[in-house]
């Protein structure tokens, strides 16, 4: 693996456990799809960004104060992982530059970063209002506006979706295993690496480290 230069991070699933609910409400209202009461919040969450991709058209301007509003319903209630903030301090510490990379709304990711005092410890955030897209678009407009390049870069994800994006764009995915059974079958996809908790990430990037400097 490459030396890593940056962390991309998706906050629904990787700093903290989203409900299902106003996800699954926006998949119902905007496309008509059966709400599944027992689908994981990354699990909605991707799937509602695949109809939003699928769909092909720009969303109205009611429809998009739904999603907004939706979305900080969802964030009111997110759990943030309690070892985010030391993690992401470490990082800072090591010269790691972090990113937000969501497909959120730029009023959801705003309000998230806030309710948990997490700003300071990103060097910049990418939604999907000012990087004009879903899915890939944040995490290619993170890479072009920090002038990174892809292989130097990581992405944490913690589903099959975010494994398909990080591949596309170029980038190396780092598995975060927040459930067994859905980390031994997304293991068979071939991610960069995986972690079952933040406090892991900064040793493994010291581990990367370390072996491309006794390779040359």
């Amino acid at each position: 693996m490459e030396v890593i230069e940056g962390i991309l991070i998706e906050p629904v699933g990787c700093l903290a456990e989203f409900p299902s609910g106003p996800f699954l409400e926006l998949a119902f209202r905007l496309f008509n799809r059966k709400r599944k009461a027992s689908q994981s919040g990354s699990r909605a969450y991707w799937h509602l960004l695949n109809l939003v991709q699928s769909a092909g058209k720009n969303l109205e301007e009611s429809e998009k104060k739904l999603v907004e509003t939706l979305e900080l319903e969802a964030v009111a209630a997110a759990n943030v992982y309690e070892d985010v903030v030391p993690a992401l301090a470490e990082l800072n510490g090591m010269g790691i530059k972090l990113f937000i990379a969501t497909s959120l709304s730029g009023a959801a990711t705003k309000c998230f970063l806030e309710r948990h005092s997490l700003s300071e410890f990103f060097s910049g955030s990418w939604s999907s209002e000012n990087s004009k897209g879903v899915k890939a678009a944040p995490l290619e407009a993170a890479i072009a506006g920090a002038s990174l390049n892809p292989s130097h870069v990581m992405f944490l994800v913690d589903t099959l979706e975010g494994l398909k994006i990080a591949h596309t764009v170029g980038v190396q995915s780092i598995l975060m295993m927040n459930d067994p059974d859905d980390a031994r079958r997304l293991a068979m996809h071939n991610p960069s690496g995986g972690i079952v908790s933040l406090h892991e990430l900064p040793d493994f990037i010291r581990l990367v480290a370390a072996e491309n400097s006794t390779s040359r």
